[in-house]
């Protein structure tokens, strides 16, 4: 059975592990350890990649919220602290942050680096989400 973190309210006290939700409307929070597992279990995740000092983060962070209660069942977001996490940062090359990664299987398919619209990851969204 794979556990990973995520965060309140699913997870109950910070830091509780849980079990994951295909359903799930609000970003999980991924880390090295369980990277792998975590994004190959999904046809399409958004990482977003971020530090809590980064400004431009902030701002991006409720538009993310946002997508993820809009996109539930279609996509699941996650989220990955650069600073925390230095080995996914160095192996996805990040050298700015915000950077969201879109990943199907595990697999990088697009990046967006920095501060955008929400329309722009929408569009983004919806053309991996097309039937092909």
């Amino acid at each position: 059975m794979l556990f990973y973190w995520v965060p309140a309210p699913y997870a109950g006290p910070k830091g509780s592990l849980m079990e994951p939700d295909e359903q799930t409307s609000q970003p999980i929070t991924l880390a090295d350890d369980g990277f792998d597992l975590a994004v190959e279990r999904y046809d399409l995740m958004v990482v977003d990649c971020w530090a809590p000092w980064c400004g431009p983060c902030m701002t991006m962070a409720p538009i993310i919220d946002e997508l993820a209660q809009e996109y539930a069942g279609r996509v699941i977001f996650g989220k990955l602290n650069t600073d925390e996490n230095p080995a996914t940062t160095e192996r996805f090359g990040i050298m700015g942050i915000p950077t969201f990664l879109f990943l199907q299987g595990g697999n990088e398919v697009e990046r967006i680096v920095g501060a955008v619209p929400k329309h722009e990851i929408r569009n983004v969204l919806d053309h991996f989400l097309e039937p092909q």
